[in-house]
C-alpha cells in the first residue's frame, strides 16, 4: 500500500493542524493506521494508531487529550486531529500501515511507510 501524508505546517502554540494520509493501492480497511513523529536529533516515536475499523484507538502520553486519530475507510485516509499543540511537537510525522492493531504500537510492527510532513510549531 502507498501512503501519502499532507496537512503540516507552520502553527503558533496552543493551535491546531489537521493532518492527513491517504491510502492507495490496497484493501484500506485491512490495514491498521498509525502516526509516528520524528524530531530533529531525536528518534522516532509512537503517536497514535487506529483499528481497521476505528472502532479501537491508542495514543502515546505525551498527545493524550490533545491530538485524535480517526479514519474514514470510503476515503482510504486516516487523520490526526492535533489541539493544543506546544513547542514540543516539532517534528515529521509518518502515517504507517500494518495488517493487524495492536496497542503496542511499534515501528517494526509497520510494513508500510508515508514519507512524512513536517510540523512546526512556534512559540
Amino acid at each position: 500500500v502507498q501512503l501519502q501524508a499532507s496537512g503540516g505546517g507552520l502553527v503558533q502554540a496552543g493551535g491546531s493542524l489537521r493532518l492527513s494520509c491517504a491510502a492507495s493501492g490496497r484493501t484500506f480497511s485491512n490495514y491498521a493506521m498509525g502516526w509516528f513523529r520524528q524530531a530533529p536529533g531525536k528518534e522516532r516515536e509512537s503517536v497514535a494508531a487506529i483499528s481497521r475499523s476505528g472502532i479501537t484507538t491508542y495514543y502515546a502520553d505525551s498527545v493524550k487529550g490533545r491530538f485524535t486519530i480517526s479514519r474514514d475507510n470510503a476515503k482510504n485516509t486516516v487523520y490526526l486531529q492535533m489541539n493544543s499543540l506546544v513547542p514540543g511537537d516539532t517534528a515529521v510525522y509518518y502515517c504507517a500501515a500494518r495488517p493487524y492493531y495492536s496497542s503496542r504500537n511499534y515501528e517494526a510492527s509497520y510494513d508500510y511507510w508515508g514519507q512524512g510532513t513536517l510540523v512546526t510549531v512556534s512559540s
